[in-house]
């Protein structure tokens, strides 16, 4: 609203990942991130520390960058952008759903609209419908360094509360959209998003060539239904306390730095991240064993379907 053609540039966490098009690489990690090799070509934007556990403090940092970035240049930021509670391919990165309400509320006071990206996070992966509906009893991780955590009890954490629900301006799905079975994503906005679009006679420029693809929304429309309608977060708890149950031993071996699990969601990372030949031969082991993973980095981690049987389960977690 104040001098809009101006708010140009955007926030995002370092080791964040959103997708491979020019204007999504921008937003990326521009150090670590799966585009470095772009970086000269690239718009260049604001970039924050993400936060470096999954406790509050830890994201002290974060929270004071955004805002110091806030105060002095919000005339040039459009928009803040992440990946709500886990960041995805930028580590597996759990973070404390407090930290969507603070960036929110300083996106606000400062007239910069906020985007979660939960292509990867979205329709119950982390235990929520949403990543952004945790509130402090949904989200409970388990990592394998908390020594003072309790055992994951399910029966307080089925649901949120309407007040814990932080909304962005605009949401990013796709992934879990269709259940896999097509490729599909959606961006939703608020009403102030689309009016703005709209209201004086505007339509959406950048439509690609499959946008809305029927037989694609069919799937989605088909697959979403399913889930809601299915005992998903049953399911979810389920493959959270088996992940939880077959990892944990991992935390034992030298090699390994940490193991975490939140909702369907199992990581196991490393001290020293794997050479290019030691991930192939890694990942060759695994598809012998009848196991479809891929290990990157530091990284092995794996994000099982919800309505794994129980042999499925027990042969994923050998």
């Amino acid at each position: 609203r104040t001098n809009p053609t101006r708010k140009t540039k955007f926030i995002s966490l370092r080791n964040g990942y959103h997708g491979d098009t020019f204007g999504a690489m921008s937003v990326c990690d521009p150090v670590n991130g799966m585009h470095s090799m772009f970086a000269g070509v690239l718009a260049q934007q604001f970039f924050v520390d993400s936060p470096n556990g999954p406790h509050l403090n830890d994201a002290a940092a974060t929270l004071a960058q955004i805002e110091d970035i806030l105060k002095d240049r919000s005339h040039e930021v459009a928009a803040v952008i992440l990946e709500p509670i886990v960041q995805g391919a930028g580590g597996m990165k759990f973070y404390h759903p407090s930290v969507l309400k603070r960036v929110r509320k300083l996106c606000d006071d400062h007239d910069v609209l906020l985007i979660f990206d939960e292509i990867a996070t979205g329709f119950g992966r982390t235990g929520s419908l949403f990543a952004g509906w945790h509130d402090e009893e949904s989200y409970r991780p388990w990592s394998s360094l908390d020594e003072s955590q309790d055992e994951v009890n399910s029966s307080k954490r089925n649901g949120q509360s309407a007040n814990s629900i932080v909304y962005p301006d605009i949401l990013c799905l796709g992934k879990a959209l269709t259940g896999g079975y097509m490729t599909m994503g959606a961006t939703v906005t608020n009403k102030r998003i689309s009016n703005g679009i709209s209201d004086t006679g505007g339509v959406f420029m950048h439509g690609p060539t499959f946008m809305a693809n029927p037989l694609a929304c069919s799937v989605a429309l088909a697959s979403v239904n399913l889930m809601v309608q299915s005992p998903w977060l049953e399911r979810v708890r389920s493959v959270e306390r088996s992940l939880i149950k077959s990892m944990s031993p991992l935390a034992k071996l030298d090699s390994v730095r940490e193991v975490r699990v939140l909702g369907a969601i199992g990581v196991c990372e490393l001290h020293k991240g794997l050479t290019r030949e030691e991930m192939a031969s890694v990942q060759q082991q695994l598809v012998e064993d009848g196991v479809w993973l891929r290990p990157f980095g530091k990284l092995l981690y794996t994000m099982p379907p919800f309505n794994c049987g129980d042999l499925e389960v027990e042969h994923l977690n050998k």
